[in-house]
């Protein structure tokens, strides 16, 4: 059940991911388009600036869920193996903490936002694209959490996650060359 969960939340945030990009990738060119003909979009660096924020909370979001944030596997395997679990722990529970607290936060600020909207765009909301800070940071805590199974079942086994991948890759290569 917890893969089923892991395949649906990694193909929703990859695909939220790359529509955000494409959308980016489009109004950038559309605006620079328009700058270049001479008629600047007065909308354009505000979207833009809101745009990457979200790919940005989005991204982080699937890099919690695949664990390809920066991390200290070295140091981390390197420990006793009790002592890795408390390590584990106490790092699980700083980065969830966080982004609890950046939850938090965010919602706290929605609030202080009530009513404003964007300058150049008046009939959109602060509210609405300040909103990727309290759902970001909930995403985030989610993927932590969804994919702590296996990364504590990894830890343990004293086996970093990019071994594991690299062991892979390895073993479908010599596949590949053996069918040659």
């Amino acid at each position: 059940m917890l893969g089923q969960a892991y395949r649906a939340l990694e193909w929703a945030l990859e695909w939220m991911t790359i529509g955000l990009m494409v959308a980016l990738t489009v109004v950038v060119i559309f605006g620079v388009c328009f700058r270049l003909a001479g008629h600047s979009l007065s909308w354009y660096d505000e979207v833009a600036v809101v745009q990457l924020s979200w790919v940005t909370y989005y991204g982080a979001a699937l890099a919690a869920l695949k664990r390809r944030h920066i991390g200290f596997d070295t140091v981390l395997l390197a420990l006793p193996r009790e002592l890795r679990k408390l390590a584990l722990i106490a790092a699980e529970t700083i980065v969830i903490g966080f982004f609890a607290l950046m939850a938090w936060a965010g919602l706290e600020v929605l609030e202080v936002l009530e009513g404003m909207r964007l300058v150049s765009l008046t009939w959109v909301s602060i509210q609405l694209t300040q909103s990727v800070i309290p759902i970001g940071a909930a995403l985030f805590i989610l993927c932590e959490l969804v994919s702590l199974p296996h990364y504590w079942q990894m830890t343990l086994a004293g086996k970093s996650l990019e071994q594991a991948e690299i062991e892979e890759e390895v073993a479908q290569e010599l596949k590949q060359a053996g069918g040659r």
